[in-house]
């Protein structure tokens, strides 16, 4: 049985509760924010627990500079195309907070890939760094030429990141065969009606790659 749930604080207690319900064998934990180490203890009480870091055990190379530097979201979305699409090139776009580009070549090497700002940190600059800009809500519909302020900025918001992702898969195309793009995150249903280029979209890809990760570790 699969179910996603948004914790309200996602405090230890909270996930106590979690884990009494729904009784599971292991546990995993990928965090790039700072949180309460409770946390960890919390979800390792009778369980086989697993915090992913560089230090984790990946069916994949990480040969950069400096591994540890590797959001554990990025390496969750390098595991989930190695299970899911093996033996090719994968660019997997994961659209959240940042548009991360994460590139795994066809030798299940995760070679890096680039960040740039995400939907709404597009949107709020546009409020906070403008005398008169309003904060707009974030919508697939919109035209490509606004008729007022609500729909120049999403025009320009979202068309131009959609404008962004089809530019850098075609640099990656232009370098890579046997090529395969996966778009994920929480915003990719508002762009996958705005790009030229063939993607499988999965917006759950991140948690299927924690669960190969998991069952790697374990």
């Amino acid at each position: 049985m699969q179910e996603i749930d948004n914790l309200s604080d996602g405090g230890p207690e909270e996930i106590r509760q979690v884990i009494l319900q729904w009784k599971p064998d292991r546990t995993i934990l990928s965090s790039v924010v700072e949180h309460d180490p409770a946390i960890e203890q919390a979800m390792g009480e009778g369980v086989a627990f697993h915090k992913l870091s560089h230090l984790s055990k990946f069916p994949f190379t990480v040969p950069v500079g400096k591994p540890e530097t590797m959001g554990a979201d990025r390496i969750a979305l390098a595991a989930a195309a190695l299970t899911f699409h093996p033996n090719q090139n994968n660019l997997v776009i994961g659209l959240g907070t940042a548009i991360t580009y994460n590139f795994i070549n066809k030798d299940r090497e995760f070679l890096g890939g680039g960040i740039s700002p995400g939907m709404e940190m597009r949107l709020k600059s546009l409020r906070d760094y403008t005398a008169k800009l309003p904060l707009v809500k974030a919508d697939w519909n919109f035209p490509l030429i606004g008729y007022d302020t609500r729909t120049n900025i999403l025009s320009g918001v979202i068309l131009g990141m959609a404008k962004e992702i089809d530019g850098m898969i075609d640099a990656y195309k232009e370098r890579y065969d046997n090529f395969n793009v996966v778009l994920t995150g929480g915003d990719s249903t508002y762009f996958t009606l705005h790009l030229k280029n063939t993607i499988f979209a999965d917006p759950d890809f991140l948690y299927k790659g924690l669960y190969a990760i998991s069952e790697y570790n374990n």
